[in-house]
C-alpha cells in the first residue's frame, strides 16, 4: 500500500505548494528547533497546545487563519497572473492545474480563513463583552480549534502528494464524483471540510450556551453589545447550515468511495447536491457577514463616541437577515430549471434581505451623524466597508432578478459581486476587529501609520481588482476559465484587475511588518486604549485567565462608558453562579489529530489504519468521560491557597 504516484507529465509541485510547504513545515520546524534550544520559551508552545482558555484559543484561531490566508492569497495572485494577458502560458496554470488552483483558493478562503478568523475574534471578545470568565465548555472549545486545524492541515496535505481537489469549492456533482474526477484529490476535500465543519458545529453550541447561560448579573439580552448578538444568531445559523453540509459531504463520500449513486449514475440526481450545498452555502454568506456587522457596530459606536442609533432595530434586522438567509438558497440555481413559481419565490426572498441590510446601513450612518468621530485604523475599515458593501448589495439585487441572472450566471460579474460582499464585508470586518481587539490578546497596540498604509493599499487594490470584473462579466467572460482571446477586447480590464490584486496583496506585507514591529518594539496598550464603552475594556491587556473577579453588575447597555461619564465604578458582586473551569489538557489536540490520521486511512483505503486510529479515538473519549476538571482545578486552588 503506497501513495499513488503522480502522472509523469505533471509537475510534482506547484510554486504555491513549495511556498506553502515553507509556511507549513519548514518555518514551523525552524521555530520549534529555536524554541527547543531556548528552553525558557519552549513551555509557551506546550502551554498553548494544552490550553482551554478562550483568549489563547482565539489567538490560535487567528494565527492559523493567517497562515492559511497567505496560502490562499498566493493562489489568488497566481490566478490573476494567469489572466493578466490573453492566451497566457504562465508556468503550468492551465487546464487541470487551474481547476486545482481556484478550488483551493475558494475552499481555503471560506472554510479555513474567514471562518476561523471570525471564530477567533468571537473567542476573544464575546466572553469579555458579556462578563463571562470563559466559554461555557472550555474543553469543547479546545476540541473545536484543533478539529479546525486538523482539517486545514489535511486539506493542504493533498498538495504534498500532487493530488489536490479540482471540483471547485462548491464541489458540484457529478463532476466531484469518482466517475469524473478519479483519484483522491476530492476525497481530501470531503474529509477535511467534514472535520473542520464538526469543530465549527461544536463551537456554535458552545457560543450559544455561553451567551444564554454565562452572562454577568444584569446583562440582559437587550443590554448586550451588537457583536455578541451577531455571534448568537450566527451560531444558530451554523447549527443548521453545517449540519446540512455534513450530510451532503457524507453522501458524496459514499458516492466516491463505496459506489453509491446519490448524485451520479442512473439513480443519482446532481441537482440534489446543489440543493444540499446551497442550503449550507447561502446561510454561510450570512454566517460570515453577520459577525462583521457586529464588529462594525461596536467600532462605530466607540469611535463616534455615541450610543448605537436604533439598537432594537439593529437587533431585529440581524435576526431577520438570519431568518431570510435560510430561505434564499435556490437563487444560486435559477438556471437549473426549477420553474417560474420557485424562481419567483426565491427572487422575492432574496430581494427582501436588502430591507434589513439597508436599515443597518442607515443606523450606522445616523450613529456617526453628530458624533465626535476619531479616524483610527479600525474606524477606517468601518468607513471603507459601508460604500463597498452597498455596491455589493446593489449587484446582489441585480442577481436576484431571475431573468437577468441567466445573463450574469457563471460570469465574472458574479465573481465580482461575491467578493464585494465577502471581502467588502467580512474581510474588512475582520481587519477592523483585529486592530480593535489586538490589545486584548497581545497587550499591545498596532502602529496607526502602518495600519493606514495597510488600509489604503488594500481598499484601492480591492476596487481595482473587482470593479473591472463587473464589466468583463457583462462582456461575457465566464468564471473558472484559464484564458481568453485578444479579440474579446477585455485585456486592459483584466490587466487592471491583476495589478489591483498585487496592490491588495502588498498591503498584507504592511500588516505583517506592523505585527512584528509592534510585538518587538511596541509599548503596552493599557486596559482601555480606545476609550471603550463595553466590559472588555475594564480588564487588563492582555486579558488574564481569571477575569471578572469579582463579577460586574450591569444596569444598562455600554456600562463602562456611562461609569466613566458619571465618574463612578461599576458595581460588583461576589455571589455569582458557578463559572466555567479552564484547565490544561492535551486530550483535545490528540483527539483532533488522531481523527485526521483516521481520515488519511479512509482516503487511501488503509482500513487497518482507520481501525487502529478509530480505537484510539474511542479510548480518548472514554478517558474524557471519566475526567472531572473540577478535581484538578480545586486541587490547584488548594495548593495555591
Amino acid at each position: 500500500m503506497s501513495i499513488p504516484i503522480p502522472f509523469a507529465d505533471e509537475p510534482l509541485f506547484l510554486p504555491s505548494d513549495i511556498i506553502f510547504a515553507w509556511f507549513l513545515v519548514v518555518i514551523p520546524g525552524i521555530i520549534a528547533l529555536y524554541l527547543i534550544t531556548k528552553k525558557s520559551k519552549w513551555p509557551v508552545v506546550w502551554e498553548y497546545m494544552r490550553t482551554t482558555n478562550h483568549r489563547k484559543i482565539g489567538t490560535l484561531y487567528i494565527f492559523s487563519a493567517m497562515l492559511f490566508f497567505i496560502r490562499a492569497g498566493i493562489d489568488a495572485l497566481l490566478i490573476r497572473t494567469q489572466l493578466a494577458v490573453p492566451e497566457n502560458n504562465f508556468w503550468v496554470f492551465q487546464g487541470e492545474k487551474y481547476n486545482e488552483l481556484f478550488t483551493t483558493h475558494g475552499t481555503l478562503m471560506i472554510f479555513f480563513v474567514a471562518m476561523p478568523f471570525l471564530l477567533g475574534l468571537m473567542n476573544i471578545a464575546v466572553p469579555l463583552q458579556i462578563g463571562a470568565r470563559d466559554l461555557a465548555f472550555p474543553f469543547m472549545n479546545a476540541v473545536s480549534f484543533w478539529l479546525f486545524l486538523a482539517g486545514g492541515i489535511l486539506f493542504n496535505m493533498s498538495f504534498l502528494f500532487n493530488t489536490p481537489p479540482n471540483a471547485g469549492w462548491t464541489a458540484y456533482a457529478p463532476f466531484a464524483t469518482e466517475i469524473f474526477t478519479p483519484g483522491v484529490g476530492n476525497d481530501y476535500y470531503v474529509f477535511s471540510v467534514q472535520i473542520s465543519g464538526l469543530g465549527t458545529i461544536l463551537f456554535a453550541i458552545n457560543m450559544i450556551m455561553t451567551i444564554i447561560r454565562n452572562r454577568a448579573p444584569g446583562m440582559k439580552l437587550t443590554r448586550m453589545p451588537l457583536f455578541p448578538w451577531a455571534s448568537l444568531i450566527t451560531s444558530y445559523l451554523i447549527l443548521v447550515a453545517f449540519a446540512v453540509l455534513s450530510i451532503a459531504l457524507y453522501l458524496l463520500m459514499f458516492d466516491r468511495m463505496f459506489g453509491a449513486s446519490f448524485f451520479a449514475g442512473d439513480d443519482g440526481r446532481p441537482v440534489y447536491w446543489q440543493h444540499l450545498f446551497w442550503i449550507f452555502g447561502h446561510p454561510e454568506v450570512y454566517i460570515l457577514i453577520l459577525p462583521a456587522f457586529g464588529i462594525f457596530s461596536d467600532v462605530i459606536t466607540t469611535f463616534s463616541r455615541k450610543r448605537l442609533f436604533g439598537y432594537p432595530a439593529m437587533v431585529i434586522s440581524i435576526a431577520f437577515i438570519g431568518f431570510l438567509g435560510l430561505m434564499v438558497w435556490a437563487h444560486h440555481m435559477f438556471t437549473v430549471g426549477l420553474g417560474a413559481a420557485l424562481n419567483t419565490f426565491f427572487a422575492i426572498t432574496s430581494m427582501l434581505i436588502a430591507v434589513p441590510t439597508g436599515i443597518k446601513i442607515f443606523n450606522w450612518l445616523f450613529t456617526m451623524r453628530g458624533g465626535v468621530i476619531r479616524v483610527t485604523v479600525p474606524m477606517l475599515f468601518a468607513l471603507g466597508f459601508i460604500p463597498t458593501f452597498v455596491m455589493g448589495g446593489v449587484t446582489g439585487v441585480m442577481l436576484s432578478v431571475a431573468a437577468a441572472d441567466f445573463q450574469f450566471h457563471d460570469t465574472h460579474f458574479l465573481v465580482a459581486h461575491f467578493h464585494y460582499t465577502i471581502i467588502g464585508g467580512t474581510i474588512l470586518g475582520i481587519f477592523a476587529g483585529f486592530y480593535y481587539w489586538y490589545p486584548k490578546f497581545t497587550g499591545k497596540l498596532l502602529n496607526e501609520k502602518l495600519g493606514k498604509w495597510h488600509f489604503w493599499l488594500f481598499l484601492i487594490g480591492f476596487h481595482m481588482t473587482f470593479l473591472p470584473m463587473h464589466i468583463t462579466g457583462l462582456e461575457g467572460m465566464p468564471r473558472r476559465v484559464f484564458t481568453y482571446q485578444w479579440e474579446d477586447g477585455i485585456f486592459l480590464l483584466n490587466l487592471t484587475s491583476t495589478v489591483g490584486a498585487f496592490i491588495m496583496g502588498s498591503s498584507i506585507l504592511f500588516l505583517g511588518w506592523n505585527i512584528y514591529r509592534t510585538q518587538k518594539y511596541g509599548e503596552d496598550a493599557g486596559n482601555d486604549p480606545w476609550d471603550g464603552r463595553t466590559l472588555e475594556w475594564t480588564q487588563p491587556s492582555p486579558s488574564p485567565e481569571e477575569t471578572f473577579d469579582p463579577m460586574p453588575i450591569v444596569r444598562q447597555s455600554d456600562p463602562y462608558w456611562y461609569a466613566k461619564v458619571e465618574n463612578r465604578k461599576i458595581r460588583t458582586t461576589t455571589t455569582t453562579r458557578p463559572q466555567p473551569i479552564s484547565v490544561e489538557t492535551i486530550q483535545p489536540f490528540l483527539l483532533a489529530f488522531t481523527l485526521m490520521v483516521f481520515c488519511i486511512g479512509m482516503i487511501y483505503t488503509w482500513y487497518w489504519l482507520a481501525f487502529l486510529t478509530g480505537g484510539i479515538i474511542g479510548l480518548l473519549l472514554i478517558i474524557r468521560f471519566f475526567t472531572d476538571e473540577r478535581k484538578t482545578y480545586y486541587r490547584k486552588e488548594h495548593s495555591n491557597g
